[in-house]
């Protein structure tokens, strides 16, 4: 995300830092507290957090770049009602039906987890999250489990950007079906996987002896389990900046933190038909 999502971020947890630590006793005096009851709490800090950032204003910035504002709409309840074009579009395999304002419920999307997934062709495409020329945006929930897809489609519109349509429709329908069958697969499929490899996979990441460096090298299929990172098997978002295009023959599978600035990259490319990982940056 940007330095708007990141800054409100920052904000929002130290707020609540300084308020937990003057709710702080002594050890002798705090109560014991149970796993449910520990949960409950969590929950409704995050509820804490959210109705903060309900009456934080957008920073008018943060319509500049789609991955700001999305963050925004996300967290900000009121936002997000005025940036849905009701009567809203809800498209539910070829059958239209329009949502008004009093039956929107709303969406959080990934705000209340750690990381978001995006899927590019290439690294061209990559630069279009850092382009303020673009000016119309999806958003894909892939859910693995149903084989359903819903899009949430978004377009600047006099400087400002609006939802203006939810559609649903199986994950065959959609452009990237070939490597989206391919990725639940390979990632709860642990021998498919190891034969998903190529010969080499290129492999960038942390250096073990050097916390500021970074080593480069190569894995085969024999020492990929070692390396081999967990990814998420039940859903997945992706966000598709400017136009849809074509599918293409490689795919840049993309996990970042939220606000923790941890970001890696999978690149695979369809190799005499077969989907083959090629490289892994940590």
């Amino acid at each position: 995300m940007r330095k708007v999502l990141v800054g409100m971020l920052a904000l929002t947890m130290l707020m609540f830092s300084c308020k937990n630590k003057q709710a702080e006793g002594t050890a002798d005096d705090a109560p014991q507290v149970t796993t449910d009851s520990l949960t409950i709490q969590q929950d409704s800090t995050v509820d804490e957090q959210e109705q903060l950032m309900t009456q934080i204003p957008m920073p008018r910035a943060a319509d500049e770049l789609f991955d700001d504002f999305l963050f925004n709409f996300a967290a900000n309840k009121n936002l997000q009602m005025e940036r849905v074009a009701f009567p809203l579009q809800n498209v539910r395999n070829g059958d239209t039906t329009l949502v008004n304002r009093e039956n929107w419920k709303t969406e959080r999307f990934f705000i209340r987890q750690d990381f978001y997934t995006v899927l590019f062709d290439n690294e061209k495409q990559m630069e279009l999250v850092k382009d303020t020329s673009v000016s119309e945006a999806v958003v894909e929930k892939i859910y693995f489990n149903t084989g359903a897809v819903i899009s949430y489609a978004f377009k600047r519109i006099r400087g400002a950007w609006m939802l203006l349509e939810v559609n649903t429709e199986p994950i065959k329908a959609n452009k990237n079906a070939s490597f989206l069958q391919f990725y639940h697969q390979f990632v709860t499929d642990s021998l498919f996987q190891i034969e998903s490899l190529h010969e080499t996979v290129q492999f960038v990441g942390p250096d073990p002896d050097d916390d500021f460096a970074r080593m480069e090298g190569i894995l085969t299929p024999d020492t990929w389990l070692a390396f081999a990172p967990e990814l998420p098997d039940r859903m997945i978002y992706n966000v598709v900046y400017g136009k849809p295009q074509a599918d293409s023959d490689k795919k840049i599978f993309v996990m970042r933190g939220i606000a923790n600035g941890l970001e890696m990259e999978l690149t695979f490319r369809r190799i005499e038909g077969q989907w083959k990982l090629t490289k892994f940056e940590d």
